[in-house]
C-alpha cells in the first residue's frame, strides 16, 4: 500500500479547523508481523472521526500507542501540540487527563459503587482540579449528562450492560477532557441499546465540544456519528472520506466494509 485512497466530497470542510491530535507514519511490528505500517491520522477540534478496520488490523495497537501504553517502532504522535513519546511519566499523566477513554467492556471497578467509580479519576488526578473535598456536584453533573443520576449509589452488577456503558462514559467525562476515545462503544449491546449509546455520543459531543476518535466495526454507528472516516487496511490509512463518499466507492477493499 502506498498513498491512501482519498475519497472526499463537498459536504465536509476541515480547512478552518485546528488538528488536536496527529499521527505520522506510525509503525509497530511484533516479531516478523507488521501491524502498523506507516499509519497516518489527523483529528480536528470538535470532530467525530471514525476508524474502521477488521479484527487484527491494528486498531487497538494504534490506541495503545496513542495513550502511551505502548511504544511504536517509529513515527510520531502529537496530542495538543505535545509529542507523546517525548514526555516523562508525570507530563504524560497530566496529558492523559485531557483524553477520556471509553473502554470496550466499560471497565468499571466491580467493588466500587457508581459514585466511587466516578470519584476515582478525581482523586487520582488532583493536579487538574486540586484537592476536592466535595465530589458529589461533579459526579452528579457527569451522571446527569448520561441520564443516570439515580444510579449514584448502585453497584455495577446492579446495572444493565447499556447502563454500565453510560456510567463508563460519565467517568470519562468527569475530568472534562478535550478528546474522547471510544473503543467499540456498541460492542455486545442489543440494537436498541446500541442506538441509545450512539445518540448519547452525539449529544455528548454537542454538549462538551469534544473531539472524538471512535473505533468501531458497527456500520450503523459509523453512519450516524462520523463526520469523517478512516479505513485501516494492512496497517495503513487505506481510505479516508465521509461515510456516504466511502460507501459509494467502487474500490473492492472499501466496498468490503459496507457489505
Amino acid at each position: 500500500m502506498n498513498e491512501p485512497l482519498n475519497i472526499s466530497d463537498t459536504t465536509i470542510n476541515l480547512s478552518t479547523r485546528t488538528p488536536i491530535l496527529e499521527i505520522k507514519n506510525l509503525k509497530k511490528s511484533f516479531g516478523n508481523k507488521a501491524v502498523l505500517n506507516g499509519f497516518n491520522l489527523k483529528l480536528f477540534e470538535g470532530e467525530n472521526l471514525v476508524i474502521m478496520g477488521k479484527s487484527g488490523a491494528g486498531k487497538s495497537v494504534m490506541v495503545k500507542c496513542l495513550v502511551g501504553l505502548m511504544l511504536p517502532d517509529s513515527g510520531s504522535i502529537t496530542v495538543m501540540g505535545q509529542d507523546i513519546n517525548a514526555l516523562n511519566r508525570m507530563d504524560l499523566d497530566k496529558l492523559r487527563t485531557e483524553i477520556g477513554f471509553l473502554f470496550q467492556g466499560s471497565a468499571l471497578y466491580d467493588s466500587m459503587t457508581v459514585r466511587e467509580n466516578l470519584e476515582f479519576p478525581l482523586r487520582r488526578h488532583k493536579h487538574k482540579f486540586g484537592n476536592i473535598t466535595d465530589t458529589e456536584p461533579l459526579v452528579l453533573e457527569a451522571l446527569k449528562s448520561v441520564g443516570l443520576e439515580n444510579t449514584i449509589d448502585l453497584m455495577p452488577s446492579e446495572l444493565s450492560g447499556g447502563m454500565q456503558r453510560r456510567v463508563a462514559l460519565a467517568r470519562a467525562l468527569i475530568l472534562k477532557p478535550k478528546i474522547i476515545l471510544y473503543d467499540e462503544p456498541t460492542s455486545g449491546l442489543d440494537p436498541i441499546t446500541s442506538k441509545e449509546i450512539i445518540e448519547l455520543m452525539r449529544r455528548v459531543q454537542q454538549q462538551y465540544k469534544t473531539s472524538s476518535l471512535i473505533i468501531t466495526h458497527d456500520v450503523d454507528c459509523a453512519r450516524v456519528v462520523s463526520e469523517r472516516m478512516i479505513l485501516l487496511v494492512d496497517g495503513v490509512n487505506y481510505a479516508e472520506g465521509t461515510f456516504e463518499a466511502l460507501k459509494a466507492s467502487t474500490d473492492k477493499n472499501v466496498k468490503a466494509f459496507f457489505k
